[in-house]
């Protein structure tokens, strides 16, 4: 019997330590409840509660997700849409989490669907397939707003998917086959047009180098003419001067002889009128006064 009651106590005395002890990690705050009473948060680390009096609902600090299944949407110009979407939320205060909002989870669903359809309806289709960010941040803004009063922070919203009917999203094909087309016949007329860009300016800078080069001959063709000319008459100056130097040493009887082979040649053509000049009729005098002094001796 003793034995009895000695198991029966020791039994006792662990169930007491096990619901008065608690161990609370890291990540885990414990909020007590005394005879009904929150009493705060406790944690991390030992903590001792009253056995019978205290009841602890454990809270996870750390960030979690929950993913919003496909949600039919209607758009403000009449377009039906199936969107889906993931929701971070993380505790930052574990006593309003446990007193304000019995099932954060479903609530926060809740509260992103009817969110979403009221972003998704204040804007067209296209706006709705191109302005994803937009979508998230508005969403973010709008849950965020809510759920601070329940002590948990919205820390993203993803759209994952968002499926337009399947005659829109051929219409949106055929608008994509459009569009490439498009661009590939731009990107070929923008080639052409850089082709015949290059070849005009090839041709440009081939005239240019052509021009320069004929205005390089041509410069250089003169040049050699002025210099050609310049040499002759240098060497025609050389040669009068050298006729002058000689000239400087030629006597009457000289001249006179010259006078006579001139006259010889005229003779000895078939023209039978002559005309004389009348300097050489002046040179004749010396001749006619050397002759009068020979018959003279």
């Amino acid at each position: 019997m003793d034995l009895f009651v000695l198991i029966f106590l020791l039994l006792l005395g662990l169930t007491v330590l096990a619901m008065a002890v608690r161990i609370v990690p890291e990540y885990r705050r414990l909020v007590v409840f005394r005879l009904g009473r929150c009493v705060g948060s406790k944690g991390p680390g030992i903590i001792f509660l009253i056995p019978f009096l205290d009841r602890g609902v454990s809270v996870d600090l750390r960030e979690v997700y929950f993913d919003v299944p496909p949600q039919t949407c209607i758009t403000a110009d009449n377009a039906s849409l199936s969107i889906d979407f993931l929701v971070y939320d993380k505790v930052i205060d574990p006593v309003r989490s446990v007193l304000e909002v019995k099932d954060f989870t479903g609530a926060a669903r809740g509260l992103a669907i009817t969110t979403l359809r009221a972003v998704v309806g204040a804007m067209a289709l296209d706006d709705v397939l191109s302005k994803r960010d937009e979508i998230n941040r508005i969403l973010h803004e709008k849950l965020d707003d809510v759920t601070d009063r329940w002590g948990i922070r919205v820390m993203a919203v993803e759209i994952r998917e968002v499926v337009p009917p399947r005659d829109i999203v051929d219409a949106m094909t055929r608008q994509m086959a459009a569009e490439r087309s498009r661009r590939a016949t731009v990107t070929e007329a923008e080639g052409k047009r850089e082709a015949v860009v290059t070849i005009a300016e090839g041709d440009k800078n081939a005239a240019i180098l052509k021009a320069e080069g004929t205005r390089q001959a041509t410069i250089l063709q003169a040049e050699g003419d002025r210099q050609a000319s310049v040499l002759r008459a240098k060497g025609f100056a050389m040669a009068l001067n050298e006729i002058y130097k000689v000239a400087q040493g030629v006597d009457s009887k000289t001249l006179t002889l010259q006078y006579l082979q001139t006259l010889k040649a005229l003779g000895e053509g078939d023209a039978t009128k002559f005309i004389i000049p009348t300097e050489l009729m002046n040179l004749a005098q010396p001749l006619s006064a050397l002759v009068k002094g020979a018959h003279t001796e």
